[in-house]
């Protein structure tokens, strides 16, 4: 059977030799049409190829599926957000023993797969998707013709944003509900933030095909996932402000260093924007942190040069790569040397 037949985008009866037409596929959004990470009808190389996304894997087919089996991958990368489309095609199982250092949301698109997490054991559908965190097993039963849209999102990333947001560090990793109801009316923002990547993926010319607004897109859609999703920092993500009065300073210091990465910034200049003096702040920092405020805007800025190489080298713009080099040359010729190799290793398909 040929891989048009599979797919459903022909009658191949009335053909001799198909060719495969050159539109989207049934099913893959638009945005991902034309990226293609991987397609075979072989089922090792699709376990192999589908563990580069959620971790080593073992993928079963019954023997009587397997005339019919074609697994196929759509997908793009922001910097720390996937886009991805998944297509088994028939019936199938995957075992994750231990899911790798991601976030996953699985939204099936079609049909139905019974799932296994974190003590949980319920039915994902076009109406409930499945959360996974880190650190522990997954298994998915999937129905014939059950593809599924997922969101991945890396786990520093995430875990740094919410550090972020609290203003502390975070005491415990974090842990999402496994179920993920899509019929609610605040679930309509979900379906938003995923519409939101698709969209600016789709037109050429986007903010984000141009490399700008990556970084505000994926906190957008981060801070949607913590807003909606229960998690074992639910409560407190959405509770009033602390009352303690110095994680609010500490808070306000980080949001002050947020605003001003790329300007000088002194002790005294984040003293005087959050009323407090800097002994305090210095406290706050170690107390709530485990580091002075200067070792933080530091970090940042590491951050922050990396996500700008990032989109440079991703964006193919070598000169524009070059200009934040020598515009950030006072971190040092070796640390940016360091930022390209890791920039170049994390920027292949995920």
């Amino acid at each position: 059977m040929s891989r048009l037949t599979r797919l459903g985008y022909i009658d191949v009866r009335r053909t001799s030799n198909p060719v495969r037409r050159k539109v989207r596929s049934r099913g893959v959004p638009p945005a991902l049409a034309n990226n293609e990470i991987f397609y075979t009808e072989d089922v090792k190389a699709a376990s192999r190829l589908i563990a580069k996304t959620l971790g080593p894997l073992q993928l079963t087919v019954g023997a009587d599926e397997l005339p019919g089996f074609a697994a196929t991958m759509h997908g793009v990368r922001l910097r720390n957000v996937s886009l991805l489309y998944l297509d088994l095609h028939v019936a199938s199982a995957v075992d994750i023993p231990m899911l790798g250092p991601q976030y996953t949301v699985h939204m099936p698109m079609n049909g139905r797969a019974i799932v296994e997490h974190r003590g949980r054991t319920f039915e994902a559908n076009t109406i409930r998707s499945v959360v996974s965190s880190p650190g522990a097993s997954l298994q998915m039963a999937f129905d014939h013709d059950s593809p599924q849209l997922i969101i991945r999102i890396e786990e520093r990333a995430l875990a740094a944003h919410l550090t972020r947001l609290l203003g502390r560090a975070l005491d415990r990793p974090l842990v999402f509900d496994p179920e993920f109801d899509m019929a609610t009316e605040a679930a309509m923002r979900w379906h938003a933030a995923v519409q939101l990547i698709h969209t600016e993926v789709f037109h050429e010319g986007s903010l984000i095909q141009r490399g700008h607004g990556i970084g505000a897109v994926e906190e957008f859609v981060i801070s949607s996932l913590l807003h909606l999703q229960p998690s074992n920092y639910h409560s407190e993500f959405l509770g009033p402000a602390q009352a303690d009065p110095r994680r609010g300073v500490v808070q306000n210091a980080m949001n002050y260093i947020e605003d001003h990465l790329a300007e000088r910034i002194t002790m005294e200049a984040v003293a005087k924007a959050v009323h407090m003096s800097v002994r305090s702040i210095q406290q706050g920092f170690r107390e709530e942190l485990g580091m002075t405020p200067m070792t933080y805007v530091r970090e940042r800025r590491l951050e922050r040069v990396h996500e700008e190489l990032t989109d440079a080298i991703d964006a193919g713009d070598a000169d524009r790569a070059a200009a934040i080099a020598a515009e950030h040359f006072v971190l040092t010729e070796k640390m940016i040397r360091d930022l390209v190799r890791r920039v170049r290793k994390e920027g292949g398909t995920p």
